[in-house]
């Protein structure tokens, strides 16, 4: 039976002890007294009644047993919590404790936050001061900066006006010396013809056939200059295109290894001629403006031909001071007023008229101009326009025509060099134009597969200061090359094929079109198996 209230365990456990000792003795005494009613019962001496209380006694007596068993597994039951509740209680303290000890450290964290926050803002002070001090002396230094800007934009602009200034008179001197030098030349004629003149009045010419020849050679004066402009410039047509331009030129003679001692000396010969007719050529720019247009090619092309003939490094000052002068009249033009064969009279009286080279709209003339100035200039702004000038006419057929006809690679070859940054990717792209598919492709690939060539590749190649710009366009080129077979000798010679090697183990695999390039030209050269090349390069030859 429970007693409907919950003791305290060693309580529990007394009580327990108790009550199983009581049930013990009481059933002990009914063991007994059982043992003796049946006995009893069994020889007929205990009446019916007292069986049958016996009877019920045992069977209360076993319902206290199984009362007693579960009170025993409620003790245990009881002393389980007990334990559970005597650990919980342990960790409670244990928790408490260590709730205790965080407190103390965040009071100190606390305090050392602040302690640091203070330090900060000290720190974040002093900074401040020291960068408005700053400041203050960069407005100082700025202000200083910008007064010395504009003194020194003050002192371009008076370089500038001096330079301009210089220049205009450098024109006009050179203007008055060669102005100086026609009337000089134009004085001797007159004196020779006056000579002939007395020469025929000595033979016994009468006064009126005199006065008759007089007037008419003044009539046609004029008349008689044309006709021998007309005739030197047909002449010059005729040695350029039969002389001049079939003699082999130096650049030619360093891959021909071949010149015999005689074709030497006709070269020679030949350079010492153009040596004395260029600076006569040059005065004679001069007259250009009243001079029949159509004739002006001829002339420039004779001028032309004759300065591809000349070493450079034959060239002594006056001769460079030729070329120069020769350069900025093809460029800018010659401008002139009054007629030079004309009296100083006339002269002021006629309109001024002028002759473009350079800026021609006839494009063999402008051409030819354009070589001319890459030749002889130097100034890095005109050969900057004329290598645009040859770019533009290079798309079309005519200009690559021209290109062949006045076989130009040596003249953009002379320009390839490292030294000269600025121009060396305007000059491969006028050789690139030429490698666009055309009629005209193939013969350049020919002018271009000499040793001259592939050296200038090479010394370019071997350098560490090309742009990655400069690396494809020269990589399209020689590309190209790469198709013709005789060509691998070339490659093999200047060691093209090992530097390519490299570039393509260096390069960054990111700049695809130089790396496809470079696949290809190993493989025309058959130094690289098509297995080796990656599917994304495998389509090299398209390009």
């Amino acid at each position: 039976m429970g007693t409907g209230l919950t003791l305290p365990s060693h309580l529990a456990a007394n009580t327990q002890e108790n009550r199983d000792q009581i049930i013990n003795h009481d059933l002990l005494k009914r063991n007994v007294h059982g043992t003796g009613a049946q006995a009893c019962n069994r020889q007929g001496l205990i009446p019916p009644q007292v069986s049958q209380i016996y009877d019920e006694l045992f069977i209360i007596h076993q319902k206290l047993q199984r009362e007693s068993s579960a009170q025993q597994e409620y003790a245990l039951q009881l002393q389980k919590r007990e334990r559970c509740l005597t650990e919980q209680e342990a960790l409670f303290f244990q928790h408490e404790g260590a709730l205790a000890k965080i407190r103390g450290v965040e009071e100190e964290v606390h305090t050392k936050i602040a302690a640091i926050k203070e330090q900060h803002e000290a720190e974040v002070k002093q900074l401040t001061e020291a960068l408005r001090e700053i400041t203050k002396e960069n407005r100082r230094l700025k202000s200083s900066f910008d007064s010395l800007k504009e003194v020194n934009d003050s002192l371009r602009k008076q370089l500038c006006d001096v330079t301009e200034l210089n220049k205009k008179l450098e024109d006009q001197a050179r203007r008055v010396q060669a102005r100086l030098e026609n009337l000089q030349r134009k004085y001797e004629f007159s004196m020779v013809r006056k000579s002939n003149v007395l020469c025929q009045v000595v033979k016994g010419s009468k006064p009126v056939k005199q006065e008759k020849v007089m007037a008419t050679s003044k009539t046609t004066t004029l008349p008689l200059n044309s006709q021998v402009y007309e005739l030197l410039a047909y002449l010059m047509d005729w040695v350029s295109d039969q002389h001049l331009c079939k003699i082999k030129t130096q650049e030619e003679r360093e891959d021909s290894h071949k010149s015999m001692v005689t074709q030497s000396s006709k070269n020679s010969c030949t350079q010492e001629k153009c040596m004395k007719v260029l600076p006569i050529a040059t005065e004679q720019l001069q007259w250009m403006p009243y001079v029949n247009p159509k004739l002006h090619v001829p002339v420039i092309k004779f001028i032309y031909w004759s300065i591809r003939q000349l070493d450079t490094d034959m060239q002594h000052a006056t001769m460079r001071s030729t070329m120069r002068r020769l350069g900025e009249d093809i460029f800018k033009g010659i401008v002139s007023k009054g007629n030079p064969h004309s009296s100083s009279e006339q002269s002021t009286e006629s309109k001024s008229k002028s002759a473009a080279f350079f800026k021609s709209f006839c494009m063999p003339l402008r051409f030819l101009s354009t070589l001319i100035v890459l030749k002889t200039v130097r100034q890095v702004d005109y050969l900057a326009q004329a290598f645009e000038s040859l770019r533009i006419d290079l798309k079309t057929d005519e200009g690559k025509a021209l290109f062949l006809e006045y076989q130009c690679v040596p003249v953009i070859l002379s320009h390839l060099k490292v030294s000269s940054a600025s121009l060396l990717s305007s000059a491969l792209d006028g050789l690139l134009q030429m490698t666009m598919e055309s009629g005209s492709l193939q013969p350049f690939l020919e002018a271009c597969s000499n040793e001259s060539f592939f050296r200038t590749c090479s010394v370019l190649l071997q350098s560490s200061k090309l742009d990655i710009a400069v690396l494809e366009k020269l990589s399209v080129i020689l590309q190209k090359l790469s198709r013709i077979k005789r060509n691998k000798k070339m490659f093999k010679l200047f060691g093209l094929h090992q530097i390519f090697r490299e570039l393509r183990r260096t390069i960054d695999p990111g700049h695809t079109f130089l790396c496809i390039n470079l696949n290809s030209i190993l493989l025309n050269l058959e130094f690289l198996r098509s297995s080796s090349l990656s599917p994304s390069l495998s389509t090299s030859d398209s390009h």
